[in-house]
């Protein structure tokens, strides 16, 4: 942010010329471009850096203390999808590799910041010495791999669904690896590019945007929005917010090291209810996965449907014990 809206506008300013009128002007410009809580960010960098400048004799005030931010543009107001639209987004996202991906963050509440880093060594998949499949959050794409707050490194139980779907997913990226041979790159990730290399934020905005548009909804959702949608239908079942520690929000700092012991039955509420929310759902999209799967004769296509992108299971794939979405079967 400082390296977009604060350093080409004032940072060549010297210290002892910069007055409060001109730290006015320049927030009046950037309010025109930039929420309230921007210009409210913007103006505590620059209070810190002035501030830095003092305790080394570098400026004898800190004119920036004298200013308030002003009002910016409104901001973008949060959206959750409903339980029919969270469904037809996982339909839709049935034959794409980000798959995985959004049943993690719709079904957990798991950050798209967080998801993007995450790593199989902290995917448990399997239930140990009773503590349930977990995966535990401790790193995001910020700045030093940090997350949002010390509160947000957090271990979260995993539905039923989510585990059935990374393991699902862990073995295709198995035969994909196996395939590439040297050409894969070895990060570890659990979601990658065709290559393995880690997912970046434009890939997962491009495959999202071509999902919802699937999926019959207008195009102004983004993949950020699959937390907040986690958040609603947690409400929705009556679980209050802040109830549900899986959201990083009312975890004590230092929780990590002893989440063996507090798993439940706290971080486990939301998994549980996930599990009770998507009940009717599960069977028949892992249905849809398993059809796809079995019809695809290329070992990477078997791996990732990228053949029936957009276009439904062929009508010879269809199999009668398993309850497909209505759209399936009219492609192909």
């Amino acid at each position: 942010m400082a390296n977009k809206h604060l350093i080409p506008f004032i940072g060549k300013a010297k210290l002892k010329e910069l007055g409060a009128d001109n730290v006015d002007d320049w927030l009046d410009d950037r309010a025109e471009f930039l929420a309230t809580r921007s210009l409210r960010d913007l103006l505590a960098i620059l209070r810190r850096s002035i501030a830095h400048a003092q305790r080394r004799d570098k400026a004898a005030r800190n004119v920036a203390l004298l200013v308030t931010a002003p009002e910016g543009r409104p901001g973008r107001p949060s959206k959750a999808l409903n339980l029919e639209q969270a469904k037809a987004v996982l339909t839709a996202a049935l034959p794409s590799r980000l798959y995985a991906y959004l049943v993690l963050s719709l079904l957990s509440g798991v950050r798209t910041e967080e998801a993007r880093p995450l790593t199989w060594d902290h995917v448990f998949l399997e239930t140990t010495d009773g503590i349930p499949p977990h995966v535990a959050v401790w790193r995001s794409v910020r700045k030093h791999g940090e997350t949002k707050t010390r509160k947000s490194r957090r271990t979260i139980a995993l539905p039923k669904q989510v585990v059935d779907v990374l393991e699902e997913h862990m073995g295709w990226q198995k035969q994909e690896r196996a395939s590439r041979g040297v050409e894969w790159s070895p990060t570890g990730r659990v979601f990658t590019t065709r290559s393995g290399e880690p997912l970046d934020a434009a890939n997962v905005r491009r495959d999202f945007k071509a999902i919802v548009k699937k999926a019959g909804l207008k195009p102004e959702w983004t993949s950020r929005e699959l937390r907040h949608s986690f958040i609603y239908l947690l409400s929705d079942h009556g679980i209050p917010l802040g109830a549900d520690r899986s959201l990083g929000r009312s975890q004590q700092p230092g929780d990590h090291r002893v989440y063996r012991k507090q798993l439940r039955p706290v971080i486990t509420q939301g998994a549980e209810a996930m599990d009770d929310i998507f009940a009717d759902e599960g069977d028949a999209l892992l249905g849809v996965r398993e059809s796809a799967r079995l019809c695809m004769p290329d070992p990477i296509l078997r791996g990732w449907g990228l053949a029936w992108m957009g276009h439904g299971l062929p009508a010879g794939c269809l199999r009668p014990e398993v309850r497909y979405p209505a759209d399936v079967g009219r492609g192909g």
